[in-house]
């Protein structure tokens, strides 16, 4: 009965319930993100959601209609620590052409606890973007925890701009920082519908 139960709780996608540490890790090997994005995955679940109650389960696919708006993103954080969350798409401009690898969609640090709203933004919240005819984009939300309050020095990236988001890396930026392995994580994958031209113009893209 008990095996029933925590099945139960893995199809629906419940947020902490995930059997076996290794799961998460696993799965993203599975999709690659390791080694795409990183070389060694988390152990624990990120929560996400998005304001149209769509939550984030670890691949399944949203659209970039239903991701536009910054989501709430939840874990279990500790009194006097701080945080470094991450958003990133791998696939850029394709799962198969990826010379933009990685294309950066949200970074913010030194969030003391686990108040996202109190940390310091770097690069502001851009939703998914897929080219069209491009096929399903990776996007994947990776919390590393801080050894203290650290002294980012990168230039901040605005949301009506794709200037300084292509060609970022996950790993260089985890090493160069010393931020260590992702504690928490997860992904969903997305691909181009109608509100994908209007976020170009948000951006100057040219059409």
């Amino acid at each position: 009965m008990r095996r029933i139960y925590l099945l139960f709780f893995l199809l629906i996608g419940s947020s902490y319930v995930l059997g076996e540490e290794a799961d998460i890790e696993k799965i993203m090997k599975d999709h690659q993100i390791i080694p795409d994005v990183i070389d060694k995955g988390p152990k624990d679940f990120l929560k996400i959601t998005y304001n149209n109650k769509k939550e984030v389960n670890l691949g399944a696919e949203l659209t970039p209609t239903q991701t536009k708006d910054e989501p709430v993103v939840e874990w279990n954080g500790e009194p006097n620590a701080y945080y470094t969350l991450i958003m990133t798409d791998p696939d850029a401009p394709s799962r198969q052409e990826h010379q933009l690898r990685e294309w950066q969609h949200w970074m913010v640090v030194n969030i003391p606890d686990k108040a996202l709203n109190k940390g310091e933004v770097l690069t502001a919240y851009v939703g998914s973007g897929p080219p069209k005819d491009t096929g399903l984009h990776r996007y994947v939300f990776l919390l590393y925890k801080q050894s203290e309050k650290l002294n980012f020095i990168e230039p901040y990236l605005y949301n009506n701009s794709t200037n300084g988001r292509s060609g970022f890396s996950t790993l260089k930026f985890a090493r160069k920082y010393k931020l260590g392995q992702p504690i928490a994580g997860n992904f969903y994958q997305s691909q181009y519908d109608n509100y994908v031209p209007q976020l170009y113009m948000q951006l100057g893209v040219n059409l």
